[in-house]
This record gives structure tokens, sequence and C-alpha cells, in this order.
């Protein structure tokens, strides 16, 4: 758009060849009024069929002058006043009225066109399926902070600590807490799309022979804290403390993964049997850590902390983002990785995310790795990867 152009109004952005048709349309019919009009008042018919078409005339031409009237004066004034109006008064307010999945839905098909794909999107972003109104199934954090860390147990074997805390927009109506454990990658990138459930965590175990054994280390380590609401609507935190993980039996994971269930996309229907060697579920109610005892109705703030047993010669970590979040920073703690103390470990942080403030892009000794400003939305799929290597190969 040049200087000095005015921005057109939404209703000028139809084609030009409708609005023509539009006001032809108008001017024929008020020509045809005024042509009915002097016929009748300049005819004078004799009995018989002129006087019934005099008639008919006499009955016509006032509908025909006001038909035109009507459709011109719409076309050329109302209809611009009629739209702005309604965007001005009620377009917000319709738009709020809607459930987000009907509103990202049609937004969506208008922008991309009309693909099953778009429900990964739509999920994505809205942090949930979005049926509920006003979004009240949806999980989205608007603070959120990430502390890695890495600690050898021997030259093969290393903990990976991982210590996330979550502040969400609005209180998350749930009462238990889900840990997707697998070592597929297939499964990895589609449980957060396939979770209808808005709590949970997601590990993933490259190795699969270590997969059984590493999530068994794990449980135990975990531990939950949360700010939440009873329901008298009282406000409570219940500090970080141990959890009571109880396993879903395969039977059930349908339950908890809409892929099980049905076709989710281009990913065809899951059999749960086909998938015992890869894929473990663990549930806890989370009134079980409430103060006294007192049963949960919301989430207001979460923390999670686990520790995994992985290999240090696959040589990287990462986390991803389980839901919408805004991340202010992630920080390392990598020492303790270089199990001799001799050194000899560099690393890189590799962010996957809209954007990043201080992303390292060379190779840095543990002692010289910054934390990670990143300052920005991350959704199912974003995260960050940290890299290692010995000595400066």
């Amino acid at each position: 758009m040049k200087a000095g152009e005015r921005e057109q109004p939404a209703d000028d952005t139809r084609p030009p060849e409708h609005r023509r048709r539009v006001r032809t349309v108008s001017v024929s019919l008020v020509l045809l009024g005024v042509a009915a009009l002097l016929a009748v008042v300049f005819w004078t018919p004799v009995p018989g069929w002129s006087a019934a078409l005099h008639r008919l005339l006499e009955l016509t031409f006032p509908v025909l002058l006001l038909a035109g009237g009507a459709l011109g004066a719409y076309e050329l004034v109302l209809r611009r006043w009629i739209a702005a109006e309604l965007a001005r008064i009620a377009g917000p307010r319709i738009v709020e009225a809607l459930l987000p999945q009907q509103v990202m839905e049609v937004f969506l098909e208008s922008i991309y066109g009309a693909n099953d794909a778009n429900r990964d999107v739509m999920t994505g972003v809205l942090g949930g399926e979005g049926r509920r109104p006003l979004g009240g199934d949806l999980t989205i954090s608007t603070h959120t902070g990430v502390n890695v860390e890495l600690r050898a147990v021997d030259h093969e074997l290393y903990h990976f600590t991982l210590a996330v805390t979550y502040s969400f927009k609005k209180n998350v109506q749930v009462d238990r807490f889900i840990i997707f454990a697998t070592c597929n990658a297939l499964l990895r990138d589609s449980i957060s799309s396939g979770c209808q459930l808005p709590l949970f965590e997601l590990w993933f175990v490259p190795d699969s022979e270590l997969f059984q054994s590493s999530v068994d280390d794990m449980l135990p380590s975990v531990r939950l804290g949360i700010e939440y609401l009873d329901h008298d609507d009282r406000h409570h935190v219940a500090e970080s403390r141990k959890l009571r993980l109880r396993e879903v039996k395969f039977q059930n994971w349908s339950d908890y993964l809409s892929f099980f269930r049905e076709d989710m996309g281009a990913l065809p229907r899951q059999s749960p049997r086909e998938h015992l060697a890869d894929l473990r579920i663990f549930e806890c109610d989370l009134s079980d850590i409430a103060d006294d005892d007192r049963s949960v109705q919301a989430i207001e703030r979460l923390s999670v902390r686990a520790t995994s047993l992985q290999r240090i010669d696959e040589g990287f970590c990462y986390w991803q983002a389980p839901y919408p979040c805004y991340v202010d920073r992630v920080t390392f703690a990598v020492k303790e990785l270089d199990f001799d103390g001799a050194g000899d470990f560099q690393f890189n942080i590799a962010p996957f995310t809209f954007r990043s403030n201080t992303a390292p892009t060379r190779w840095l000794k543990a002692e010289d790795l910054p934390e990670l400003e990143v300052r920005s939305w991350l959704l199912p799929g974003h995260g960050v990867v940290l890299l290692w290597r010995k000595g400066g190969g």
C-alpha cells in the first residue's frame, strides 16, 4: 500500500463483477418500475385484456421501485454500515461465545485449506481440543522454567535430571497427573496430539534395550509440587514430594491416547498389544499430595522433577514442551557428566524454537555453558537439545 492510500473496507474485497451485477439489477428494477408507472399514468386501457394488464402494472410498479431502491441503498450505503457496526459491536463477542475449536478450525481452513493435519496445528496452538467454552479444557503455561542436570554413573551411563515448573494461564480443571514413557519415536511425536488429558509428562528413552530398566529407575525419583484450588475454591500449596504412581494396564490405554481408539490424521489406529515393549503409562491422584488429604479441583502451578538413566555415548539430551509454554529460561548443570573430572567434555545448545536470545553457536566447556534465555512461546514439538562431545573432535 502506498503512502496516502486508505485501507479499503472489508466489503470492497468482494469481486468487482459481483458489485456491478448488484448495481445493474438495482438500476434495472428502478427503470422497470418507472416504465410501469409511466404506462399507468399515460395509458388509458379499453375494457378487456388491456384493462387487466393496466391493473397489473398498477400493482407492480410500486414493488419494482421499492425493490430497486432498497437494493441500491443496501449496496451503496447500508451494507458497509451494517458490516462495520456488527464487526465493531458484536465481532469479538461472537468469537468469545464460540468454542475455541470452532474458531480455530474455520481460521485454519481459510488459511491452509481443508486438511486433516490442521488438527495437529489446532491442538498444538490451543493446548488441547478446545471443546469447552472459554478454553476450559486447554493447558497453557504462561511462565515456564526448565533446569537440566547431568550426572555420570560410570563411564557409560549417566542420570538425566529434568526439573520443570509450569504456571498456568487458567486453572487446569484436573485431579490426575499422567506420565507417558516410550522408546518409540512415532509414539513420542504423537502423544502430545493424541493425549486428551490436560496434565502429563512425556519420557523418551532412545535406547530400546535400556527402556524398561530406565523407566523403573526413574519412577522412584519423580517428585511433584502443586499450587491448587480445592472444591471450596480455597488456595493451597503442596510442596514437592514423591508420588505414588499407578501403572495403567494396556487394556485401558485407549482411555488415555486417542490413536488407540481411532485413526489420527496420517497415523492409523494403533494396537496396544503392538506397543507393550515400547510404551508404559502411569498416573497419580493429585489429592494424594494435597495438604491434609484435601480434594484437588484445579491446578494453578505445577513443578515436576524426574531422573532417568541414559547412555553417555548418545551425545545429547533434550526437553520438549508438552503443551504451549512461555519459557523464560533453561539452565544447565553439566559438570558431573565428566566421571573422571578430566574436563574432556564440550557442550553446545541447539534450540528448536521460534527464537532464542542467547543460544551459543560454538562448543564450550561445562563451566562456560550459559543459561539459555528463551523468553518466547514454545508449542508441542518445540524444545531445546543439549549436545556434548569429548575433546575438541
